[in-house]
Formats: C-alpha cells, structure tokens, sequence
C-alpha cells in the first residue's frame, strides 16, 4: 500500500471522528480553538494508536492465514465501510455536548477509532509500513477533526451524515482494490 492509498484510506478513517467533530462543533455556543484542537488530538492520537494495536495483533496471525490476508482486508473494510454507510443512513441522532471532559473524550476517541484497529490488522498482511501509516492517520484525523469543530459551529449537522457515508465508501473501494490487486484482476 502506498503513501497516496494511506492518505485516502486515512481520509476515510477519520469521517468518523469528523461526523462526531462536528456534532462537538454543533453543540458549542462559541467556537473556541483550544477546544477544537483538544478535540483533535485525542481523535488523532487513537486513530493512530488503534492501528497499531491492530498490527501487532495482525503479525502474530500473519503466517497462519498469509493465504487469505487479502480476503480478510477486503472483509474487514467492506464491514467497516457498509456499517459507516448505515449509521450515515440512519435517522437516528446522536446526542451531543460540549464537554471535553476526559470520560466523555475518551470514550468518543475510542468510537471513532475501533474501525482503525481493524485496519490495523490489515496493515501486518498487505506489509504496511507501520511508522508512515499512523503519522498520516494521526495527523489527518487531527487535521479532519478540528476542522469539523469548525464546520459543526458554523454549519450544524448538515454534512455529518454525508462525511460518515463517504468515509464508508472510500473504505469498502479501497478493500475492493485490494482484493482485485492480490486476485491480480487489478
């Protein structure tokens, strides 16, 4: 997987952690760049973090399924990008507040973060370069994050469905490309 696939596979990773951004964004009165960048980085920081659970996960299992790692990346992505679409579709709403509490944030940044440890795993078998994979996660969902505090302050929840439903698509293409590549259709 090269640099440009882990900066569109992050781009999708981090629509979770934008969807939410900007319900954060949303529910402040004021918009105030400390808190954004708060909200940033504990969704930048386990994005990034969760893949490398995921890795270490992976490459204790990587000789035992070597056969089938594409079929599991394509599986795992597919499952991560059709339920993001759901939840996108969903009419349901999630309640929100301003809080940046440690409890609250936490419990958010791990959300957000779970599909990247599934991908996590898929990096120890497509013989991901690890250090490069969570720097561009990290800083991308940082990047995605603050500026969906933003959008959210400014623009309400008019876009978060709509990020959470590219975020879902870009993840299903990308385990589509890497099942055609490895089946050498692609």
């Amino acid at each position: 997987m090269g640099v440009v696939e882990l900066i569109i596979l992050s781009i999708g990773l981090a629509m979770d952690a934008f969807a939410v951004a900007i319900c954060k964004g949303l529910s402040m009165k004021k918009m105030q760049w400390k808190n954004a960048i708060i909200i940033g980085l504990y969704f930048g920081i386990f994005q990034a973090l969760m893949p490398v659970i995921g890795y270490l996960l992976g490459i204790n299992f990587q000789n035992k399924i070597a056969n089938i790692d594409h079929w599991i990346a394509f599986i795992l992505l597919g499952i991560i990008g059709i339920n993001m679409i759901k939840e996108s579709i969903s009419k349901e709403n999630n309640i929100s507040t301003d809080s940046i509490k440690f409890k609250d944030m936490i419990i958010l940044a791990i959300a957000t973060s779970i599909d990247a440890l599934a991908v996590g795993i898929t990096f120890a078998f497509l013989k991901v370069n690890i250090i490069i994979a969570i720097i561009l996660i990290g800083c991308i969902t940082f990047i995605i994050s603050v500026v969906g505090v933003k959008v959210g302050n400014i623009f309400g929840n008019k876009y978060e469905k709509k990020a959470e439903f590219a975020g879902g698509l870009i993840l299903i293409f990308l385990g589509i490309k890497i099942l055609l590549e490895h089946l050498q259709i692609f």
